[in-house]
Parts: C-alpha cells; sequence; structure tokens
C-alpha cells in the first residue's frame, strides 16, 4: 500500500524538517550566554568538537586554547552537553576552592558505576549522598575518599606497602639478569615488562600473599580490560563495541570475588581491608564489590607504568643524562662484603629509596619534568548550580575540564624552553626560573589531588634507580637510537602519555659489576616525601 513517504520528495523533506529539528533542539540546549566564557570556534555545527577530540585526543583543547591566544576560560558545545575549559592556573585555584558546587563527586560515581557495570541498586547507594552533605545518612563515595587518603598518606600503612612493593622490584630486577641463564644480554618490549612488573609490586602490596593477581592470565585481562575501557565509558552498544573489554574486567572480578570468599583479604594492606569494609557497610553485594575493585586498579596501575617507561627512555635518551642520574645514585648505594663458602668475595649492593630522595636531586627533577613533559591528565566537574567563577558565568548541569597538558605546555607559564625536555627544571637551584608549584598538574591538586602519589613515586624511584645501577640498556637496533614513540592511541582518561608502540632494548648487566648481588630497601619513616606539590610541600620555606 503507497503512503505519503513513498514519494522521495517527501522523504528528502521529513529528513531535512526532522535534522533541522533536532539542529534547533541542540541548539536551545547549548544555547550561550555573553556572561559564560567566550564559545570556541568550531568548523562543524553541532558535533565539530566530538570529531576534533576524536581525531587529536588529549591535544585538541590545547589546539583551540592556542588559536583563542589563551582566554582564562572557554566553552566548547559538545553536541548539547556544555563544557567549560579552564586554561589558568589562577582559575584553576579558584575552581579547587568551589567545590560544592563545582564537583567532582557526582563525575567520579557515575564513571564508577558505568565502568564497573554493577547492579543498579548498588549504582545508587554510590549516587547517595555523593557530596557527604548529610552526615545523617551514609556516604560510599565520602567514605571511600577518606579512607583512601588515610591509607595512603605518608604514615605506617604507606611503609607497609612500600616494602613489599620494593621486595617485589627486586624480585622482578633479579629475573631480568640474563647472565642467570648464561645469556649476554636479554631482549624486551620496555613497556610490556615493567607492565608486568608495576602489576606483579603493586597488587602484591595491595591484596597481600594471596593477591588475585598471581596468576598472570588475571593481570593481562586488566590490561585487556584498559584498552578498551573508553568503549564502556562512551555506553553505545557496550555488548557489541566493548565486548572483548567487558570480559577482561569480569574475569578479573570473579578472580577478586573468590579472593574475598577465601579470605585473602585478612592478609591484605590496610587500603584493600578499609575500602571491603566501607562497601559492605551498605549492603553492596559481594559480587559488585569485585566489580568496584577492578575499578581501582585503574588508578593503582595505569599510570605507573607510563611514569617508569617514560623515565628510563628519556634517562637513556638525553646525552649524558644517564651517567650523571647514575653518579649520584652509585654515591648513596650501599656496599657490602661477605665471604662465600669457597672464600671468594661475595659484594652487595643495596639502594635504600628514603636516601634517593634525600641525596639524588637530578634523579628526582629527571623524573618531575618527566612528568610535565608526558602529563596529559584532565581533571573534570560537574556545575551543581548557576555560579560565578572570575567574572564568568558557568551554568548548572555544564561540565568544567582543567586540561593538565595546556598548563604545561603554556609558554607564558614555563618560558621559551616549555616544549623542551628540561631534566634541570627542577633542581633546587632553578626554583627561580620555574614557575609556582601550582602550575604543576600531574597529579591533580586540591580535594581531588592523588592520594597515590606517594606510593607511585616511590615505585618508579625503585624501579628507575636499581635498573640504572644494574643494567645497560640500548635498543635493539644501536643505529637508530633512541627514536621517541608516538602517544596518539592513548586512552583519554590516562594522567601520562602512554607509548603508541612498545620500544624493545637488550638489556646487559652493567659493565664493571658482574657478579654483584643487589636489593632495594626502605629505611626509617615514609614522611619523608618527595615533594612535588603545593599541598606537600611546606610554604614557609
Amino acid at each position: 500500500m503507497a503512503t505519503v513517504f513513498s514519494d522521495p520528495t517527501v522523504l528528502l523533506a521529513a529528513l531535512a524538517g526532522g535534522t533541522a529539528l533536532i539542529f534547533l533542539l541542540v541548539q536551545k540546549m547549548s544555547g550561550h550566554d555573553p556572561r559564560e566564557p567566550p564559545l570556541a570556534p568550531s568548523s562543524i555545527p553541532v558535533i565539530g568538537h566530538l570529531v576534533g577530540m576524536a581525531r587529536k585526543g588529549f591535544n585538541y583543547p590545547v589546539d583551540i586554547c592556542k588559536q583563542m591566544r589563551h582566554p582564562g576560560m572557554f566553552t566548547m558545545n559538545l553536541a548539547g552537553q556544555k563544557m567549560y575549559v579552564a586554561t589558568k592556573p589562577s582559575l584553576i585555584q579558584n575552581v579547587q576552592k568551589q567545590h560544592k558546587v563545582l564537583a567532582f563527586e557526582p563525575v567520579a560515581a557515575k564513571f564508577s558505576n558505568v565502568l564497573c557495570g554493577v547492579e543498579p541498586a548498588s549504582a545508587q547507594k554510590v549516587m547517595a549522598n555523593v557530596m557527604g552533605d548529610d552526615p545523617n545518612k551514609p556516604s560510599l563515595y565520602a567514605d571511600f575518599h577518606g579512607l583512601m587518603y588515610d591509607a595512603l598518606k605518608p604514615g605506617p600503612a604507606l611503609d607497609d606497602m612500600n616494602r613489599i612493593m620494593i621486595k617485589e622490584v627486586a624480585t622482578s630486577l633479579e629475573k631480568l639478569d640474563p647472565t642467570a641463564e648464561g645469556k649476554e644480554y636479554r631482549t624486551i618490549g620496555l613497556t610490556s615488562w615493567l607492565r608486568q612488573v608495576i602489576t606483579n609490586a603493586t597488587t602484591r602490596s595491595v591484596y597481600g600473599p594471596k593477591n588475585p593477581y598471581n596468576d598472570p592470565s588475571i593481570g593481562d585481562a586488566f590490561w585487556d580490560f584498559e584498552e578498551g575501557f573508553m568503549a564502556i565509558i562512551a555506553n553505545i552498544l557496550p555488548s557489541i563495541i566493548a565486548r572483548k573489554a567487558i570480559a577482561a574486567r569480569d574475569k578479573v572480578a570473579k578472580a577478586i570475588e573468590a579472593y574475598y570468599k577465601a579470605g585473602g583479604v585478612e592478609t591484605a594492606s590496610v587500603l584493600a581491608r578499609a575500602r571491603l569494609t566501607a562497601s559492605s557497610g551498605v549492603n553492596i553485594p559481594l559480587h559488585d564489590i569485585a566489580q568496584f575493585e577492578v575499578a581501582g586498579a585503574v588508578a593503582l596501575l595505569v599510570n605507573t607504568t607510563p611514569a617508569c617507561f617514560w623515565t628510563l627512555f628519556m634517562l637513556h635518551a638525553h646525552p649524558g643524562l644517564r651517567d650523571q642520574v647514575r653518579k649520584e645514585i652509585d654515591a648513596c648505594t650501599e656496599t657490602t662484603a661477605t665471604k662465600a663458602a669457597d672464600g671468594s668475595d661475595i659484594i652487595t649492593k643495596t639502594v635504600e629509596i628514603t636516601t634517593l630522595k634525600e641525596k639524588c636531586p637530578l634523579l628526582l627533577s629527571a623524573y618531575q619534568e618527566t612528568l610535565r613533559y608526558k602529563a596529559m591528565g584532565t581533571s573534570v566537574r560537574e556545575v551543581l548550580e548557576d555560579t560565578t567563577l572570575d567574572g564568568y558565568l558557568l551554568k548548572k548541569g555544564a561540565m568544567l575540564q582543567m586540561p593538565t597538558r595546556i598548563i604545561h605546555t603554556d609558554e607564558t607559564i614555563w618560558g621559551p624552553t616549555v616544549n623542551d625536555f628540561n631534566p634541570r627544571r627542577f633542581l633546587p637551584e632553578e626554583k627561580a626560573n620555574r614557575p609556582r608549584d601550582v602550575c604543576f598538574r600531574s597529579f591533580g591538586g586540591g580535594k581531588t589531588l592523588c592520594p597515590g602519589r606517594h606510593f607511585a613515586t616511590n615505585e618508579v624511584l625503585a624501579v628507575v634507580a636499581v635498573f640504572l645501577s644494574r643494567f645497560d640498556m640500548e635498543p635493539v637496533d644501536p643505529k637508530r637510537g633512541w627514536i621517541e614513540p608516538t602517544s596518539d592511541k592513548t586512552n583519554v582518561a590516562s594522567v601520562i602519555m602512554e607509548p603508541d608502540e612498545d620500544v624493545k632494548v637488550n638489556v646487559r648487566v652493567r659493565k664493571g659489576f658482574e657478579g654483584v648481588k643487589w636489593s632495594a630497601r626502605l629505611d626509617g619513616a615514609g614522611d619523608k616525601v618527595f615533594a612535588m606539590v603545593t599541598e606537600d610541600r611546606d610554604e614557609s620555606e
């Protein structure tokens, strides 16, 4: 039977009318008030910024900022969702002060619920009283936030985790020694090897001897999940588009649930025990607690691996830098000699992590510069009510982001060498030549400052320092040298750029150190922190 839509002209007119209606609705939803931050230019109506972000990833806001000549803030309309972008440290500090109306908590809770795939009832409990405003009602998110900071702040709980982590790192480096198998060198993919080292050391320190990641297939599944979790977050036909990532997440969650049921958490860290207690306290089912725990590993593992990779890479690629840093480490490495049964000498060298933080300024500066140079994280807030920020109107329902890369690549902040890797930028004697600490944003800041920054720093320093002390490393093709890999495929939820391709290297025992035994340890209290952010530094100095 014929209908009006049998006529192609009528059908095209209907499609055109529908498209126009959608366009008008989007325009109404995203109408711009002149009191808001200025609109960012877009070559394609409605979806232009989404296309730009898909093409350029973490560099897109940087390009827009430069195109607009570094405004304090600007506005992007993302197909109906309004996004404000703050580009100046002073504005970001004011955002952090207004955390009740420019809030991170709802964003994080929604993100976690989608990423973890929990039951609706559990998702509701995460969102309940998410800001912790009502003292008479439970707030799972506020409880989690508090216990994370308590467990990972300098003190006995963190010391326990650090010592286990350092022991595991030392074990992994022992296994790397090619002479144990009678070989001159060992060829590894640097990123894949570091992933294994960081996964083993970190999860063992968190979950204890019954660590569910003791099964290598669980670690592999976690990284499959990490590779595809933005497909989960997009939430567009996830059972089809994100099928592999969801299957990997569920495999890890199943192992964690079995670990809980077997009582493994009883010998775990304060952090692991406290998280289980908080979730159980609001009657979240064990299955969903395990699902949430998978997402918890994202913060523990995802950014430490590339931080280690880039620190090692830049130390080797920058002429002369490896030897200078190695000299610092050698100077504070303990050497002891004992006698073997046959009367021969056994030389043992020990790297003590607290001493590194006190006596290796170039190592610390190069590490911090690596974080500045390769940072790409974005802090996100939800505008809970109309508010004014430095004269700009911010409307309820909009989102606000603070891209670290905009701050870290701003020549007006860091000077003409902003795009260069300068390993001496953060030396104490260079303080007058660099901006204030608030301009360093690799760990975020304010109420959402990364709670795991001290643990991550100790882990990177342990891996890098012992690796440099024990081994020589070169590209598999020395004639090509150290060619810096691109990072265009980096997951947009990451904080540190990830190399697009693994870098193959040959690892040899350091010349002159054949037969030396190595160990690493953490002495004393872990309250001797490497202060990179304002919140950790005594501003009265």
